[in-house]
């Protein structure tokens, strides 16, 4: 099973068709979640940065572009493991800004990263499944189909979702295939991160708008639940995926559906709380009792977690092409095209404070470890900031 990317390999969807017992994905020409006719809309004025909460920088390192790579920033304890566009996968002590292990595995990537804080696995563009373990190269294994999500690593098992919405868990120490799980779904799927997993003895993954429970030694199926359906008439209008980041407390699951809703579910009962209409292409964060998200022109704003009404809304950022959230305390921090870091206020979105980097965007949602904030830029730059 090949792939063959057309012009514009940047964009956010593809199209998949069985041709031959071969996949053909391609970019929608034309398509754009920014720009409306010929001109841009111009980003929101920020107006003095008027420094409410106090941070500083603490450290920064690098990791190498990260451009075209859906990055997933992995946290475990005090380390935050990342991954560059061309191979390299790093442990940053998130305390110092120092490599706990870095390794150049030479072959350009599509995923990353997942981890345990043990071992790391990632995607590459030629469709294989790299697992690393303290900065060795564990294995490789060939895939089927392309990756745009991280790899999930846990209980001794690598999981991994493919474009061609297929499931697949692999066994951390030998490589070995246990099963494999192939889905229905619309032909366009999207090069973003989907939503991909553990809660308590459950696989939880995303398929098309729907969230699905399944059991972790086989595969099988325990429950699904529909944040959103597909609708319209031809194969654009009817694009409907699920996208990282998630929000999970307890057996509460909430996410994003491209464009459509936000919601989230009962993984206990795999059964949906309740769903809002949204318009937003990246994923969602919060706590027991909020969850925040940033609508597609950049409007952020946050939801009650027991039932989906509304607590409020900012356009203090609109049209800035503002990353996942990340509540960090009082903070609901997000990113932007220009590199700016922007800390909301969790209780109505009015500014606490802004950072700089180094001006290329923030290229994944921002975390945490070691009571650190850790951001990556599209030109590599890794991040901590702390409070003052």
């Amino acid at each position: 099973m090949a792939f063959i990317c057309g012009d514009g390999a940047k964009g956010r969807v593809f199209g998949l068709r069985c041709i031959s017992s071969a996949v053909l994905v391609a970019t929608l020409a034309g398509c754009s979640l920014w720009n409306s006719g010929s001109s841009k809309p111009m980003p929101a004025d920020l107006g003095a940065n008027v420094a409410v909460l106090g941070v500083r920088q603490a450290w920064t390192a690098r990791i190498g572009s990260v451009a075209g790579l859906p990055l997933d920033v992995h946290s475990a304890g005090n380390v935050v493991t990342v991954a560059s566009s061309d191979g390299v996968v790093a442990a940053i002590d998130a305390r110092t800004g120092g490599d706990v292990w870095r390794v150049a595995l030479s072959e350009p990537l599509s995923a990353g990263v997942g981890s345990d804080g043990k071992s790391a696995a990632v995607v590459s563009r030629s469709n294989t499944l790299i697992v690393v373990d303290a900065g060795r190269e564990r294995w490789r294994q060939s895939l089927a189909a392309q990756v745009f999500t991280p790899p999930l690593v846990a209980g001794g098992r690598i999981f991994v979702l493919s474009a061609d919405r297929s499931l697949a868990a692999f066994d951390a120490v030998s490589g070995r295939k246990l099963w494999s799980q192939q889905r229905p779904g619309e032909p366009l799927v999207l090069r973003q991160a989907g939503v991909l997993l553990a809660v308590g003895d459950t696989l939880v993954a995303g398929f098309s708008g729907r969230v699905v429970g399944l059991n972790p030694d086989n595969g099988s199926v325990r429950w699904e639940a529909p944040l959103a359906s597909a609708r319209g008439t031809n194969d654009v209008e009817r694009l409907v995926e699920l996208v990282g980041r998630t929000s999970r407390v307890g057996d509460s699951i909430c996410a994003r559906a491209f464009q459509t809703a936000v919601g989230c579910v009962n993984a206990a009962r795999g059964a949906v709380t309740w769903t809002q209409p949204a318009s937003g292409a990246d994923g969602v964060h919060g706590d027991g009792e909020a969850l925040f998200g940033a609508e597609g022109n950049g409007t952020v704003m946050a939801w009650r977690r027991s039932d989906g009404s509304r607590l409020w809304a900012t356009d203090r950022l609109k049209h800035r092409k503002l990353t996942a959230p990340l509540l960090l305390g009082r903070s609901v921090v997000v990113g932007d095209d220009t590199g700016l870091v922007h800390l909301l206020s969790r209780t109505d979105g009015s500014p606490l404070n802004r950072i700089s980097t180094d001006g290329s965007g923030i290229a994944a949602a921002p975390a945490v470890a070691a009571d650190t904030l850790v951001v990556v830029t599209r030109n590599g730059g890794v991040y901590g900031f702390r409070p003052d």
